[in-house]
């Protein structure tokens, strides 16, 4: 794919604001990343990442040819309906049109052009491109409508066609090949009509006036007014945001409350960060593009207000956000669980974006602060080293067994809503885009990474480079070589980090102190500037050669959060510069949870060294503290942490970021059965390497049989061997039933072809006399339920399984009661 020198813009778009200088991030393309750092990730992506997530996006390939064969005339059988598997296409193009800068590759070019041919076709003569209503297979009961923009809360219409726009923009910034962009043009033009001035075809003529359930769309208009310079779609934009909880406001629950999509007041009136994050971060950060154009500042204002309740009630210590399952988004204020976090990929995502656009409406620091954490812990959390392998969720704890995402306890392949992947696949390739900012008088640097490129500034052309070992390292050179001697300032921001806390906001502050302070100096001599917004301004005349050092100290810090956020009381977290630290079991000998700190923690002799593996490296710091060994006594013992990012790239086991400052806090073994348990021990023929036993006890309610939201137990990998389980109590009991609810996945794991019970009474084991009208079901999301025929004393019970042919078999919880 060849890069042409196009006029390009980066993920962000800036906009003059009366009587205010304009500030214009430098775009991505005019950046040459050379970071140590940051340049092995984007050929990772170009070489594995890219290849990889066009290979498992073929089905959106094919949904669009469905949807083409139907307009050419052609026979369309077995087309399955989908509400946005090609919106995960449109990323992947966005994030590979992006790297094309890395190098020409004509055969990636050609298969983006077969892809953008098949687009093209799909799309119906006015417009409309939508392949499940266009083939006819989009219903009501799949959460699409029966007819186009019918059920927009949901459909996802809107949503996919704003990431076809982004990934036109790219793909014309970076060829100049407008096919693509034509058919974002002709798509625009058609939702325009529909949806404000009103089209024969759709909701009677009437314009719809409805805004998008799942926000991308104003940002993607933003964008292309951008790249065309036509109004039309900024004034979309602004409408689209403008009556956003007026025209329609759901009055359901989950996803069909008011909250979930943030309609349920309008824009200028919101205080909290509500419902489903993703859709959150993306309306902030449209809210932002339109808050510089706005002649009154409401948006302004309401993002001030969604801003500080973010960082002050809602965000985790790694930037994530909507730590709530089910709604995928923000619970209430100071509900930030640990192992039970979900902090999807994309919301963080969101979080970048929205704080990058903040800093370029207020001109602050901490915008950056906030978006930095979060690109550099859960943003970059969520792909493993080698670029294959991805999280959804992103929890601050992790036992080695509960399949936290999506099913599997560490990184995947791939989602079936696999849109964090592919998100990831577009934002990476940006971060260049985000280290330098200016105007005519003002030179930030706004995220430091091993970086040079040219900009106008000051009436001349300046030359400048960043040579550093961030965000690893604090020491930043930065070269300044105008053509000819200019007078401007230099701004270096100056990270909240090196301050008394790690990340803005009112959740976090160190808990030691530091005598190791920031410093400049210019030439060699060492100089004082004065600090505005969090940035070290330097004003002065600049010549060819000048040469400024920024200092950053990066010791490791001690962390305690607010104490109305009940899952962090009496636990520090570690963090050293930029990262957050969290302790893998692979590097601690054992679980994690075993660790604890003393009650008042301190950090004398933090050793900080290097981790190298084939596909990459990062730090780990080692320092004192203090665990529980299998007899319940402390011991002194080093615990060993790496940063939060790089988890999970060598054996699977346990994690922790906030250690007890208590050992009443501390667990030797995360998986032993709790004290409440009807059973005192449990055994199995087998068990998988990912799962454990204890879980059939451990009483964590399933709430279906696929097992993704609970530890289990199964029999992987061995497949069609016949297998049990055995539960013991304390002491002989009388049983009144007995219930398995049983585990049944889309891969190997089925419900058993057959099942019994046997009980154990005075050491003899015997079957279990089944009541006449029982039977050993295997029912999906729920307990299947058995009683004995007659009064049963036993001390012990033994499941026994007959799975089906090739299938293991799995068990996610057992409920035994007993009679009074």
């Amino acid at each position: 794919m060849k890069h042409l020198l196009l006029p390009i813009l980066s993920f962000t778009v800036a906009f003059p604001v009366p009587g205010q200088a304009n500030i214009e991030p430098v775009p991505f393309h005019e950046v040459e990343m050379t970071s140590e750092f940051w340049r092995p990730r984007l050929i990772t992506q170009r070489k594995v990442l890219v290849p990889f997530a066009f290979e498992k996006t073929k089905p959106g390939v094919a949904h669009l040819q469905a949807a083409a064969d139907f307009l050419a005339g052609k026979k369309v059988e077995g087309h399955r309906p989908h509400r946005f598997i090609d919106s995960d296409l449109y990323k992947v193009m966005e994030g590979a049109a992006y790297l094309a800068q890395l190098q020409d590759d004509p055969e990636l070019e050609a298969q983006f052009d077969r892809i953008v041919d098949v687009i093209a076709s799909a799309q119906e003569p006015n417009g409309y491109l939508y392949p499940s209503h266009t083939t006819g297979v989009g219903t009501d009961k799949n959460m699409m409508g029966n007819e186009p923009y019918t059920f927009v809360v949901h459909s996802h219409e809107l949503y996919n066609m704003g990431h076809l726009y982004e990934a036109a923009i790219a793909y014309y910034l970076a060829t100049g090949k407008d096919k693509l962009l034509k058919v974002a043009e002709k798509n625009a033009r058609h939702v325009n009509q529909v949806f404000f001035v009103g089209d024969p075809k759709y909701n009677g003529g009437k314009p719809i006036r409805q805004a998008p359930g799942h926000q991308e769309m104003e940002l993607a208009l933003v964008k292309l007014h951008k790249v065309t310079g036509k109004k039309l779609y900024l004034e979309m934009a602004e409408k689209f945001l403008e009556i956003r909880g007026k025209t329609y406001v759901p009055d359901g629950e989950g996803v069909m409350s008011p909250t979930y999509a943030q309609q349920h007041a309008p824009l200028e009136k919101q205080s909290e960060a509500v419902g489903h994050a993703v859709r959150a971060t993306y309306l902030y950060a449209a809210m932002a593009d339109m808050s510089r154009l706005q002649k009154e500042d409401s948006y302004t204002r309401a993002l001030d207000r969604i801003w500080g309740n973010l960082t002050d009630t809602r965000m985790h210590i790694t930037g994530g956000l909507g730590a709530v399952h089910g709604i995928e988004g923000f619970g209430p204020a100071y509900l930030l669980p640990n192992a039970d976090a979900f902090n999807e990929t994309c919301a963080a995502v969101g979080n970048v974006l929205f704080n990058f656009r903040m800093f370029l409406v207020h001109k602050d620091a901490k915008y950056l602060d906030v978006a930095e954490v979060s690109l550099l812990n859960n943003v970059l959390a969520a792909v493993n080293l080698e670029g294959n392998r991805f999280f959804y969720v992103n929890p601050l704890e992790a036992d080695g067994k509960y399949p936290f995402n999506h099913g599997t306890m560490g990184r995947a392949p791939w989602f079936g809503t696999a849109c964090c992947p592919s998100n990831m696949a577009r934002l990476l390739p940006q971060v260049q885009g985000m280290t330098y900012a200016h105007d005519d008088e003002n030179l930030y640097l706004a995220m430091y990474a091993d970086t040079s490129t040219k900009l106008d500034i000051g009436g001349t052309t300046l030359s400048v480079s960043q040579k550093t070992n961030y965000p690893n390292e604090g020491r930043v050179e930065v070269s300044l070589n105008p053509r000819k001697p200019a007078e401007f300032a230099l701004r270096l921001r100056i990270p909240t980090w090196t301050g008394k806390q790690f990340v803005p906001g009112k959740l976090y502050e160190y808990l030691n102190s530091t005598s190791e302070n920031w410093a400049i100096s210019v030439n060699g001599k060492k100089v004082n500037p004065k600090t505005e917004r969090g940035f070290a301004v330097l004003n002065r005349k600049w010549k060819n050669g000048d040469k400024v050092v920024l200092e950053l100290p990066m010791p490791t810090r001690l962390n305690k959060c607010d104490e109305r956020v009940e899952d962090n009381r009496n636990r520090v977290a570690f963090t050293r510069g930029p990262f957050v630290l969290c302790a893998e079991e692979v590097d601690n000998g054992g679980a994690t949870q075993r660790f604890f700190l003393d009650a008042k923690p301190t950090i004398k002799k933090a050793k900080v060294s290097k981790v190298k593996l084939p596909a990459g490296s990062f730090i780990k710091v080692k320092s004192p503290a203090n665990a529980l060994t299998e007899k319940g006594s402390p011991e002194k013992r080093d615990l060993t942490l790496v940063p939060y990012y790089a988890w999970n790239n060598r054996k699977p086991g346990s994690m922790m970021v906030w250690f007890p400052t208590t050992p009443k806090l501390a667990v030797f073994d995360p998986h032993s059965l709790p004290k409440e348990s009807v059973f005192s021990d449990l055994k199995a023929s087998h068990t998988s390497d990912l799962d454990t036993v204890t879980a059939a006890g451990d009483g964590k309610e399933p709430r279906w049989s696929s097992g993704k939201d609970v530890p289990r137990w199964t029999s992987r990998p061995q497949l069609g061997i016949k297998q049990w389980v055995e539960g013991y109590f304390s002491k002989p009991r009388k049983v009144r039933d007995i219930g398995v609810y049983w585990m049944q996945d889309q891969q190997d794991v089925k419900f058993p072809k057959e099942w019994s019970l046997e009980v154990r009474s005075k050491g003899e084991w015997k079957p279990f006399e089944l009541y006449v009208t029982d039977r050993y079901d295997n029912r999906a999301n729920q307990y299947n339920v058995v009683h004995p025929a007659a009064p049963l004393v036993c001390d012990a019970i033994r499941i026994n399984m007959t799975p089906q042919e090739n299938a293991s078999v799995g068990i996610l919880e057992v409920q035994v009661k007993f009679e009074k």
